[in-house]
């Protein structure tokens, strides 16, 4: 059915196509590729047997191997990916976070008003990059997450070729910048394997980071498998979003004068707006005073601005608000004044990464590749987060083990927030606004507050309309089909010598000139940390299983008590009225369905758990060291992640430097693992060796030898014997030299999980931010030689029985 003026109705839900059914389009010339561009690389051409002995006696010339051909007229292709923006975040949807570069090319392109994501970071890039559900492909949960189970195991198969692959095998040049966050933990180190790195999924070019999230003061990147550090410092002007988009202007300007009849490929993967919430103060002080109205109004505002824009219904209503999280006018003085400053940060930190990619955008103009570039610009790799739990807090670590900040403690750090010595995450109450129209965050795949971001297409020379609207149900799995479309190229056969699996995202080709055209991709299912959801033909039945701020969950809370709800989305476009009562057999339909989408897609067995899973020892996958329980690092090296070294958490351990001073003053760091936020460290002061344990950056627990280290060389020994009892506990340190007892001490709680997502183990230095305030920040190498420093795990690891997080697990409705 189409309105008076020719465009889809919001009502216009169904097409007669069934699940994953492709759209159909003219191809390209393919007379000049091998095999018609379905096997890739291209295969070789059988070379012609030589005529003559002598080359001046050659009678025909040889034909010089030559790059491979794009298909004629393929355009450019850009994917800019912001990470953990809501549906009613940008100001492009109606949202309080100003993004002119959104704004501009949604003026120009089309505006998608029901695109949907994975829920959580890896599943949606994993699926964005091979068309494939996130089950599928292996990323059932985080790379961190990752299980031994088939749909959760962290590893794409090969039959699941990516998008970059796939252009890549079609003559495109291209690179990634910014947030990758695919690559299983245990091969991020110097010995890999590199496959399942950027470089080995189909890029050129990578300069970013590896993991789910980076500090964007201090970051630790690398420039394709190679380790990197930023030259300037935050005092210099450094922020990490400005340096990622002038690694990708850099790039382009050079591809174009290089290579300029090659398309390019640029998949821009930003680490704002996810947690930690940096940015420099003249960004955030632009919003100051904005949000002191709350949370509450900023949900009316942000749905009176959305029927403005014509991206929800006129009818839309807003959804219910989440058990358990308070009502702005519930909260004291404090917890206003220091929630407004999370939310004023939160949106500097989007505007600014907006500003960054407008400065992307412009260059494409400069270049006069805009026009003809398929410019996707995807606004959030899930909803926004509610992982900040119920107050939010500076360090967004402690309530990943369920520590849970006062505000009144917090509130003496207010100007600190966005800072270089914060680590902060704003509150659920944010979060759910960020969403608005819809139901519940990030993590909550059952409700569309996790699931459903804006998307804007801009693509002047094939999607001429500007300021269009498009209403129908699309998904990050059809973006790899719509994007082969728009290049002429087919979906592989074969790719690398492997048979490819279907690809199950549908193209949205048709909607880029058709307002009216049907509606493809019919069936959807959603799943993540046992939330579940499907959706068919209009309809969706889902289940939210917990809790996200909840990160260590309640063991006894079995999926079959999960109670299901049900929502004619063709007239209740934000899920605010349950059905289920009312339609008990269509509810019964849709539970199959799920149940057949899950068991096809490799969804079970269902698995709750997320911060327990982050530890290689908990969640049942191979650690990179397996059963060794002793390493010795040699003198320099550096940039150990934390699946790639000894975890000392939760046991006895020891840690032995073999170290030579050339002066009795001597200086610097020995060993490092983590940063300011949480970790350990065994340095030198004034000649003294030393040893902290740093607890969420809120207990730091020290002793340091009674005498200074004469020249010469020198055993430096720690030994920490763990309490045991369970998880987090505390342990007796003992600091020995030359095997003589110079101090003890002890560490009254440990950190049982992770210490950091975005630090690393260093030898000799303690890069990016420093655990201890004792030394300097990055200048702090050790002024002496380190010339191995060994650790020796010692006794069982701690289990997980009886870990309560230290402090308490609140939900601000018991307050």
């Amino acid at each position: 059915m189409t309105g008076q003026d020719g465009g889809c109705h919001f009502s216009d839900i169904a097409a007669p196509l069934s699940y994953g059914e492709q759209l159909t389009l003219e191809e390209a010339p393919l007379s000049d590729f091998v095999a018609g561009r379905h096997v890739l690389p291209q295969p070789d051409l059988r070379t012609p047997v030589s005529t003559a002995m002598d080359v001046h006696e050659q009678d025909s010339a040889f034909s010089p191997i030559g790059p491979v051909p794009p298909p004629p007229g393929a355009p450019n292709v850009v994917v800019v990916l912001v990470d953990d923006l809501g549906f009613g975040t940008s100001s492009a949807f109606g949202g309080p976070c100003e993004m002119p570069t959104a704004d501009r090319l949604a003026a120009d392109g089309l505006r998608y008003t029901r695109f949907h994501v994975t829920a959580l970071c890896s599943p949606t890039r994993q699926a964005l990059l091979t068309g494939r559900n996130h089950h599928s492909v292996g990323m059932g949960g985080t790379t961190e997450m990752a299980t031994a189970a088939p749909g959760y195991n962290g590893f794409r198969p090969r039959s699941a070729a990516t998008l970059a692959q796939i252009l890549q095998g079609n003559g495109y040049s291209t690179a990634a910048f910014g947030k990758w966050h695919q690559t299983p933990p245990r091969e991020i180190s110097a010995v890999g394997p590199f496959d399942r790195w950027p470089t080995g999924e189909g890029f050129d070019t990578f300069y970013g980071f590896m993991g789910a999230e980076m500090n964007h003061w201090y970051p630790q990147l690398y420039q394709g498998t190679t380790p990197v550090e930023p030259d300037r410092r935050p005092e210099d002007g450094y922020h990490l979003t400005e340096d990622l988009v002038d690694h990708a202007v850099d790039w382009v300007r050079t591809q174009r004068t290089l290579t300029p009849d090659r398309p390019f490929f640029t998949y821009l993967a930003l680490g704002a707006s996810h947690a930690p919430l940096h940015v420099a103060h003249e960004w955030q002080e632009k919003y100051e005073g904005r949000f002191d109205h709350g949370w509450d109004r900023q949900r009316e505002l942000t749905l009176e601005q959305q029927k403005e824009l014509g991206v929800v219904p006129p009818g839309t209503e807003l959804a219910a608000w989440a058990e358990g999280v308070p009502r702005w006018d519930e909260l004291s003085d404090t917890q206003r004044r220091l929630t407004a400053r999370f939310m004023e940060t939160f949106a500097g930190f989007t505007e600014h990464a907006d500003a960054q990619v407008g400065r992307f955008v412009d260059v494409l103009a400069e270049l006069g590749e805009l026009d003809n570039t398929v410019f996707l610009y995807i606004l959030g790799d899930n909803g926004a987060s509610g992982e900040g739990g119920i107050e939010g807090t500076v360090v967004e670590h402690r309530l990943g083990h369920g520590v849970v900040d006062d505000p009144e403690e917090m509130i003496g750090h207010l100007d600190e927030i966005g800072g270089p010595k914060s680590y902060p995450i704003a509150p659920a109450g944010w979060a759910l606004a960020l969403n608005t129209p819809y139901q519940w965050t990030k993590q909550v795949a059952s409700h569309l507050g996790g699931t459903r971001d804006g998307m804007i297409l801009h693509w002047p020379q094939g999607a001429p309309e500007r300021g269009g609207l498009r209403h129908q149900f699309t998904h990050v799995i059809d973006v790899l089909p719509t994007v082969l479309d728009c290049a002429g190229i087919p979906q592989p056969h074969s790719v690398d010598g492997v048979a490819q699996q279907p690809v199950e995202g549908t193209s949205m080709h048709a909607t880029l000139t058709d307002a009216d055209a049907p509606e493809r991709h019919r069936t959807q299912y959603f799943e993540m940390c046992g939330n579940r959801g499907i959706y068919h033909d209009g309809w969706m039945a889902v289940t939210r299983h917990g809790v996200p701020w909840e990160m260590v969950p309640d063991k006894d809370r079995p999926f079959a008590d999960d109670v299901w709800e049900l929502y004619d989305l063709t007239t209740d476009w934000s899920q605010a009225h349950d059905l289920a009562a009312q339609h008990p057999q269509k509810l019964r339909r849709l539970q199959d369905l799920f149940l057949i989408e899950a068991a096809k897609h490799q969804v079970f067995p269902l698995d709750d758990r997320v911060t327990e899973r982050e530890n290689p020892a908990v969640a049942g996958r191979i650690n990179l060291l397996g059963d060794r329980t002793s390493v010795t690092y040699r003198g320099g090296m550096r940039r150990f992640t934390e699946e790639t070294t000894p975890n000392v958490k939760n046991r006895s351990h020891s840690i032995t430097a073999d170290i030579e001073t050339p002066e009795p003053d001597a200086r610097g760091v020995l060993i490092a693992q983590g940063g300011r936020f949480g970790g350990w460290t065994l340095y030198v002061k004034d000649g003294r060796p030393a040893y902290e344990y740093n607890w969420f950056d809120l207990h730091r627990y020290r002793i340091e030898a009674a005498l200074p280290l004469s020249p010469g060389r020198h055993e430096v020994r720690l030994e920490f014997g763990y309490d045991g009892g369970g998880l987090g506990k505390g342990g007796a340190v003992t600091l020995t030299v030359d095997g003589k007892e110079q101090a003890t001490g002890r560490v009254e709680q440990t950190i049982p999980y992770y210490f950091s997502f975005d630090e690393t183990l260093n030898v000799g230095v303690d890069l990016g931010t420093p655990v201890s305030e004792e030394y300097a920040v990055i200048d702090n190498e050790f002024t002496g030689t380190v010339h191995t420093v060994r650790i020796d795990l010692e006794g069982p690891a701690g289990h997980e029985q009886d870990y309560e997080g230290g402090l308490h697990r609140r939900v601000m409705g018991a307050q």
